[in-house]
């Protein structure tokens, strides 16, 4: 019957081609148009908080290179505010290479990776933010204090991984951790 046969785009005129190029490119303008109007609102999407966590894996490491990582964090976080070093008195805040410093480094920053490791999964990260929440609560960690360590952990993970870092979702997406903890 006739109508029913397949034209193949060789058999097809210029302008049919044309024409159904251009209504596939707006199909997908439209479709792109989309898919950024759902994440707008939220800055720290999916899409960051894949970027976050694949770029948090490279540049915490593992092993000794963990505590590498960690002496530079908080080496920037007492540049910044010397005086954030008696918020760790009992952990011996004043040599951040002593063995107690090292491992409350190490408990912050794994406690920092279940975070970001929790990032897709919102009731649990909601749950581990709020746990969060009472034990700084408790040790009169401010919203300042984490704008401090925010700003240290912005240096030091590109410094690590290099010129792929994404500021843009980092910032966003360690603010919906800190507002988590700081209410």
């Amino acid at each position: 019957p006739r109508g029913t046969e397949l034209i193949t785009a060789e058999e097809e005129s210029p302008e049919v081609v044309t024409q159904a190029k251009m209504k596939f490119l707006i199909v997908l303008c439209a479709l792109v148009a989309c898919a950024c109007a759902t994440t707008h609102d939220d800055k720290c999407g999916p899409l960051q908080r894949i970027k976050v966590k694949q770029q948090w894996l490279q540049a915490y490491g593992a092993g000794h290179h963990r505590v590498d990582f960690g002496v530079a964090m908080w080496r920037g976080v007492f540049v910044q505010d010397p005086k954030a070093r008696d918020l760790f008195k009992r952990v011996n805040g004043e040599d951040i290479h002593s063995a107690t410093f090292t491992a409350h480094s190490m408990r912050v920053l794994n406690g920092l990776s279940m975070l970001i490791a929790e990032l897709d999964d919102e009731p649990t990260l909601d749950a581990a933010l709020a746990h969060l929440k009472i034990q700084h609560d408790e040790r009169g960690i401010s919203a300042g204090n984490f704008k401090i360590f925010k700003n240290s952990l912005l240096k030091v993970v590109p410094a690590a991984i290099g010129r792929c870092f994404d500021e843009e979702a980092w910032d966003h997406c360690f603010d919906v951790m800190a507002t988590g903890i700081t209410g």
